[in-house]
């Protein structure tokens, strides 16, 4: 190493640090999964030694979980913002799937993370993230069922329905990228809105805002 990289790593604040450390084991982990990153691979991309890393997060799992934890909550907040907002239940519906499509084609690496193997000891995992998700959904959905229709109390069962069916096929999509995010989120609502029964055979975003910039 240059005595002119060794000063400028010196130089750089402990915040400084931890970010860099975070930026590099979220695109190691995205690319290659827990098991298969190490702490010498996380160090050398970093330009730093082992210690370094100990020190800012006591090992690889103390990273990956810090790395999880954020795209955890960067995905929940988009989703908790979506959803908060008012509107029908099919407008709702599209803003949700485009929610994760949107995160899924901006942040690969962040999504990645999420879906790719995780240690036994890690309490972030996607499918705590959609458990999380669903939750707020069954909420919604409670207060849109009509009592003389539909039973609220079954508001969980059809969350984890609608909130899995979009995880799943956000998976697929992460490698698949056709057809594109506005059309995949359209065969979405269209199945779950209509069912097998009535699906349209040419489906299109109802909310006008979710498609800007299509």
């Amino acid at each position: 190493m240059s005595s002119s990289a060794a000063r400028q790593r010196v130089r750089m604040t402990g915040a400084q640090r931890r970010q860099q450390l975070l930026d590099v084991g979220r695109e190691l982990f995205a690319q290659r999964g827990f098991e298969a990153t190490s702490i010498e691979e996380i160090a050398a991309h970093a330009d730093v030694s082992k210690p370094v890393v100990y020190e800012h997060f006591g090992g690889k799992e103390g990273l990956y979980a810090v790395v999880v934890d954020r795209e955890m909550q960067t995905l929940l907040s988009r989703f908790t913002s979506t959803l908060s907002a008012p509107g029908q239940p099919r407008e709702m519906l599209e803003r949700a799937a485009l929610v994760l499509l949107d995160y899924i084609e901006e942040d690969t690496d962040g999504f990645r993370v999420l879906t790719r193997d995780a240690p036994v000891s890690s309490g972030g995992t996607y499918s705590s993230l959609i458990g999380e998700v669903a939750r707020k959904v069954e909420h919604i959905l409670a207060r849109q069922f009509d009592p003389g229709q539909y039973d609220p109390r079954l508001a969980a069962l059809y969350s984890q329905a609608l909130v899995g069916m979009v995880a799943l096929v956000g998976q697929w999509w992460l490698d698949e990228r056709s057809p594109g995010k506005h059309e995949v989120a359209a065969h979405l609502v269209n199945l779950a809105y209509n069912g097998l029964a009535h699906l349209e055979l040419e489906p299109g975003l109802v909310d006008p805002s979710a498609a800007d910039g299509a």
